[in-house]
């Protein structure tokens, strides 16, 4: 029991830490969540051993990974992203699951790779969660180009999720997980059918006016937090579906007037407790010494990186004239950023013993470098050729 307590210590000592030294005046910035997962290895097993993750830090490590998704549902608004965003990349996401599952199984056959699905899956994969704070931090959200990678970060996200609920549904086995899966993807697709509205439901928004400023709103997000991942435990689909369709379903909330009061008080309690715990946590549990210890899994990683970019950087031609110029390049950097579901997806392939371990190492350390690399080259890119704002937004003005 004294384990916990000191793990839990030295987590908070790493979430205060990393914020100020992402802010401090150095030559080069990290992102906050690299310094999470940096610091979180040197505090772990695999460093220091100063902390370990226990039953009750991976509790609060799997609400982080919830609230992680929860956030980037709300954030998500599927009526502005009706047309070309959405349109384009739907498509875009289509052509990086077929170069994905090409990759995959020439790897397969090369025995290079064991399982080419689950690895075709992890390079489909956008990090929107991960990239919202920093895209939002740089101002974007207000620009055409934010809104497009919005769409981009969303069909990165909930194309992977669902792809993935349907390996894990079939790897459990059985007609009755597959029924429960059509199910739980229906109430998925109602939600973002009910998010494509431009006006919140009479009840939502009532809701969200009356109580904005008081404690029961954010109760009743994580009761609906808490019911969708009840649902995916009960349909046997992965919780990150669960946690970004009741994102999806609380973002009617705060399509409301007053509704922003919601999102900034579960952004404090997700990115100032939850999420950087899930962060760390990841950090604690990569194994470091396996990696540079295992010459064919560190040989793997720049290659598995420049997959990332080529699967999900490559489909970017599909926007043609829709990024201005000097623009392209940033967006299939942002594009490319992958982690949270890589880790997903490995955890799947180690559970069901079909991912051997110098391909787990190897697409997890990727995707680390890949969130250390590809938003700090895209922002420094696009300071060169910055987007314009939209009209209307405050940036405009």
């Amino acid at each position: 029991m004294e384990e916990v307590p000191a793990t839990l210590l030295f987590v908070s000592v790493v979430a205060v830490l990393a914020p100020i030294i992402a802010a401090a005046p150095l030559p080069m910035r990290l992102p906050m969540v690299v310094l999470e997962i940096v610091l979180g290895m040197a505090i772990g097993p695999q460093g220091l051993n100063l902390a370990q993750v226990r039953p009750g830090v991976q509790v609060f490590g799997e609400l982080g990974l919830s609230f992680l998704f929860m956030l980037a549902g709300i954030e998500i608004d599927f009526a502005k992203l009706k047309g070309p965003p959405l349109n384009l990349a739907s498509k875009a996401w289509a052509v990086s699951l077929v170069l994905a599952v090409a990759f995959g199984f020439v790897g397969y056959f090369t025995h290079f790779i064991e399982a080419p699905i689950l690895v075709a899956l992890a390079l489909t994969t956008t990090a929107i969660g991960t990239l919202m704070p920093i895209v939002s931090g740089a101002g974007l959200l207000q620009t055409r180009f934010g809104v497009l990678f919005l769409g981009a970060g969303a069909a990165g996200e909930f194309g992977p999720v669902l792809c993935i609920s349907l390996v894990a549904a079939a790897l459990g086995g059985g007609l009755k997980s597959g029924a429960l899966l059509v199910g739980f993807v229906a109430l998925a697709v109602v939600a973002i059918f009910l998010s494509t509205r431009a006006e919140a439901p009479r009840f939502a928004k009532w809701l969200g006016d009356r109580f904005a400023k008081e404690q029961l709103l954010v109760r009743v997000a994580v009761l609906l937090l808490a019911i969708f991942l009840f649902l995916s435990a009960l349909f046997g689909v992965d919780l990150v579906l669960g946690a970004f369709s009741a994102g999806l379903v609380l973002g009617l909330l705060t399509k409301s007037e007053r509704g922003h009061h919601l999102r900034e008080r579960l952004e404090d309690v997700g990115f100032g407790f939850l999420i950087p715990i899930f962060f760390i946590s990841v950090g604690m549990k990569f194994d470091l010494k396996a990696l540079f210890g295992n010459p064919q899994a560190l040989m793997r990683v720049p290659l598995f990186l420049a997959m990332f970019l080529v699967v999900r950087g490559l489909p970017t031609f599909l926007y043609g004239k829709e990024l201005e110029k000097g623009q392209k390049l940033p967006f299939a950097l942002l594009a490319s950023t992958a982690l949270p579901l890589v880790v997903a997806v490995v955890e799947l392939g180690h559970r069901s013993g079909r991912m051997h371990s110098e391909n787990a190492l190897a697409l997890v350390g990727a995707a680390m470098l890949s969130v250390l690399l590809f938003p700090a080259i895209a922002l420094g890119m696009l300071k060169r050729a910055p987007p314009q704002p939209l009209a209307g937004s405050p940036a405009a003005h």
